[in-house]
């Protein structure tokens, strides 16, 4: 374990979304605002995603459409404030990447990748602001 004097490889920002699979994110969105009154952030159908504002400060819920669901398969998403600098940091010190980083222009670039046990976490930077 570190001592408090341990800095570590990246600095994430304050922000974390929950990533989850459903069949259909306009439905869930709906879902997700009438049961527990998350708001809808937006809709990006070019990329089969949607992202709802939940009640707790810097934490977002993002809807991945799938044909076919995986329930309980939670993604955590960090916030980074430079993909590229922390991709590069984490893979020297021999963090697994599940391909390449993923941009949508004027959005989002994102980089799924893997704890020890195999749990997928992800970076993402915002490019819209």
């Amino acid at each position: 374990m570190p001592n408090k004097n341990t800095k570590p490889i990246v600095t994430l920002d304050s922000t974390i979304t929950i990533a989850i699979s459903v069949r259909d994110r306009h439905a869930s969105a709906k879902w997700y605002f009438d049961k527990l009154g998350f708001e809808l952030l937006h809709h990006i159908d070019e990329a089969g995603w949607s992202e709802l504002k939940t009640k707790t400060n810097g934490v977002t819920l993002g809807l991945g459409e799938q044909n076919k669901p995986t329930p309980g398969n939670a993604v955590p998403v960090f916030g980074i404030p430079d993909i590229v600098i922390a991709r590069n940091a984490l893979e020297a010190a021999g963090v697994k990447f599940d391909g390449q980083t993923m941009t949508f222009e004027g959005m989002v670039s994102t980089a799924t990748f893997y704890d020890p046990d195999g749990n997928a976490l992800m970076l993402a930077q915002d490019l819209s602001v």
